[in-house]
């Protein structure tokens, strides 16, 4: 058994900057023996899931990751050059609930905070660190940046605040090693501080390609990104070709005299036990009022309904108002239509345009809920297109 796990690893979603692919990349660690991979793309989760199943077919542990952008003031800030440059921090999905927090992170990341990048802020960190693990990051971290900037004592306030936050189980000091003279700099205080606090450390490497002879091809994926040429003298690029899936044999002659920084990869990695399950429709919850289940408050609600839509009642139409409540009680899709009924609703009561198209036409309890505004009736639509209690899957309302 491996006695080191890789837990800060860009793949190809780390767009135009990560040239690893996922597949490559858990082939590398299983032929390493490793028994855990992380996976933190920048600011988004685009491979959690393929990277998850592959993972889990190749026989190594997944760990869902991210490294997020973390503003150095808030993420609604938005001053040209002093916002324009977030932090780099290393997040790890431990549970459910951590990856619940994370995708809630990166979501108002990059719809809240996008400025240039996406970004969070320590004050929505800390109201969603349940679960996760924290990694103080890589060069472009808050504490690597403000101890290059010889601000010793804001650096030990940040690390302090991640401590209290997060916990002594769940937070680490990140040290990297990629033959950089500052790195060695601030690995010097970080392991200095760790031990006099009591923090533990944890040694990665910050991975963008699988081999070593991948950089030059990861070079010329970073000119594409910036719009420069190979031969520009002052474009960006990494400053050495040591940004690879490193052997854990590599890893531990570069941290030969930090063997609790190694292990501590694969305490992290027993930490981390995120179970996804496919296969199975996740519906939001719906508020049952009390007394009720999602089967009879459907029925109730779109009998109480009823008149609006069809004054003049006849037989025919009741009896199709029934079979169809039948059908969807029966495939066990009531609470998916109150959650549509409901949020269509709530959109036109705010003046918000929401139509739907495609088989859910068909159906009288769509038009009695508001759901569809077109009458199946008077344009004889067959409800069978929608649903058949034959057919054992989500009917097609697109919205």
């Amino acid at each position: 058994m491996s006695s080191f796990a890789h837990l800060h690893v860009h793949s190809e979603y780390s767009l135009l900057d990560g040239l690893a692919r996922i597949p490559d990349l858990v082939a590398e660690a299983k032929a390493q023996g490793m028994p855990a991979l992380a996976l933190t793309d920048h600011g988004n989760m685009h491979g959690a899931i393929e990277f998850y199943k592959t993972a889990r077919e190749g026989g190594v542990k997944p760990i869902i990751g991210c490294e997020v952008y973390c503003a150095q003031r808030t993420m609604h800030d938005r001053q040209p050059k002093l916002d324009s440059s977030p932090y780099h921090l290393t997040l790890l999905a431990a549970d459910e609930t951590g990856y619940r927090n994370l995708i809630k992170l990166v979501s108002k990341a990059n719809l809240d905070g996008f400025y240039y990048r996406p970004r969070i802020d320590l004050n929505l960190l800390g109201q969603h660190s349940e679960g996760l693990v924290a990694l103080s990051g890589c060069l472009g971290a808050q504490v690597p940046q403000l101890l290059l900037q010889g601000r010793e004592e804001e650096a030990a306030q940040t690390i302090r605040w991640f401590h209290e936050v997060f916990g002594p189980e769940r937070y680490f000091l990140e040290l990297q090693d990629h033959q950089i003279q500052e790195q060695q700099k601030i690995n010097r205080f970080l392991i200095d501080y760790g031990r006099c606090h009591g923090i533990p450390l944890v040694c990665t490497n910050d991975v963008h390609y699988v081999r070593q002879e991948d950089a030059e091809i990861q070079d010329i994926l970073l000119c594409v990104q910036t719009g420069t040429r190979v031969a520009d003298e002052k474009r960006m690029r990494m400053a050495t070709e040591e940004f690879y899936l490193k052997s854990p044999e590599a890893m531990r002659a570069i941290f030969a005299e930090l063997p609790d920084a190694l292990s501590n990869t694969l305490r992290i990695a027993e930490q981390c036990n995120l179970t996804l399950e496919f296969g199975r429709t996740a519906l939001p919850e719906f508020t049952i009022p009390a007394g009720y289940s999602a089967e009879t408050y459907f029925q109730e609600c779109t009998w109480q309904r009823f008149p609006e839509r069809y004054p003049v009642v006849t037989q025919e139409l009741k009896e199709r108002v029934q079979e169809e409540l039948d059908v969807v009680c029966h495939l066990g899709l009531a609470q998916y239509l109150l959650i549509v009924a409901d949020f269509i609703t709530w959109a036109r009561n705010r003046g918000i345009m929401a139509e739907v198209r495609g088989s859910v036409g068909g159906s009288v309890i769509a038009y009695i809920l508001g759901i569809s505004d077109v009458d199946p009736i008077l344009y004889n639509l067959p409800f069978e297109r929608f649903l058949s209690s034959e057919r054992r899957e989500m009917p097609d309302i697109d919205t």
